[in-house]
């Protein structure tokens, strides 16, 4: 039976070591970590050795590495194929962390649950009361947004008070993308673009220039350009010119990640030749999500 302050020099062990990609681990960087004396790091390393959880490498470059043994004992996954399940606080990716189980502990209400998440990763700056979303998940595609009511740094799970939980469909932008593309020209005064922007009842669209894509303007790109006495300045002047695009069989949660990583609302749909042939915006995805497309 493992004690507290063992299982947490295992899961800091195993969290450095994933992030390492495979390098032997200081006993002085768990110290740093876990903010204790490094003579007790490697005191309690000689009892997880004989354990045969840990195992030393010697030499300049040494240091401590976990066995599968130890895996099995904090019930993580050894495997270096696995897939990484994304943590978000406050619509922020968290880095090295990835979330290895998801558990379900109650199901009192239709619409309400607690979860269990087990993490792969540090999670002493998470605190109770944090928003937090997980997913998309490999094979279901489920994505879980809630609030952490529980923590349990030994064990490295957080109990998550659930407010949604969705699972993406297995579809591709196509299936919900507007392949009626409508795109503004350049040389489109700011005044001309937003009246055809709200004929049209979108909220951006891509410009060109001589029939080819060069930028991307919004309606909130015009509103700022407005508010700085700008209404007959070209579209050439505020356009966003970092296009962001996806080809057709790109799967819808992939795409939203996509714009989760670039914080985009929207996204040109390239034909297997390289040629716009639509638009998906997060609109159209959630739409599809919550079943209303």
């Amino acid at each position: 039976m493992l004690t507290s302050v063992q299982k947490e020099i295992l899961q800091s062990l195993i969290n450095l070591y994933r992030n390492s990609k495979g390098k032997s681990i200081k006993g002085e960087e768990i110290a740093e970590i876990m903010n204790r004396n490094p003579g007790t790091i490697r005191n309690q390393m000689q009892s997880l050795r004989s354990l045969g959880l840990v195992k030393g490498v010697p030499g300049p470059r040494g240091g401590y590495k976990p066995t599968i043994k130890a895996y099995h004992t904090l019930n993580i996954s050894s495997t270096d194929k696995e897939t990484h399940v994304p943590l978000y606080r406050d619509g922020k990716e968290l880095k090295d962390i990835s979330v290895a189980k998801i558990e379900f502990t109650s199901l009192p209400h239709p619409g309400e649950c607690e979860a269990a998440i087990q993490v792969v990763g540090s999670i002493k700056k998470l605190d109770l009361g944090d928003k937090i979303r997980v997913g998309p998940t490999p094979v279901n595609k489920l994505v879980m947004n809630g609030v952490i009511v529980g923590r349990d740094d030994m064990d490295n799970i957080l109990l998550l008070d659930t407010t949604a939980i969705r699972s993406i469909p297995k579809k591709t932008v196509m299936d919900v993308a507007t392949l009626d593309l409508i795109t503004l020209d350049e040389e489109y005064d700011i005044k001309t673009a937003a009246r055809y922007l709200s004929e049209k009842e979108i909220e951006g669209a891509p410009v060109t220039k001589d029939g080819a894509i060069v930028g991307i303007v919004t309606l909130s790109d015009i509103t700022r350009a407005i508010g700085h006495n700008s209404e007959e300045t070209k579209l050439k002047g505020i356009m966003s010119c970092d296009i962001i695009t996806v080809e057709e069989d790109v799967m819808i949660s992939d795409a939203i990640e996509i714009m989760n990583k670039k914080n985009i609302g929207r996204l040109i749909v390239l034909n297997k030749k390289g040629d716009p042939v639509g638009i998906v915006t997060r609109t159209d995805l959630l739409d599809k999500i919550a079943g209303l497309k």
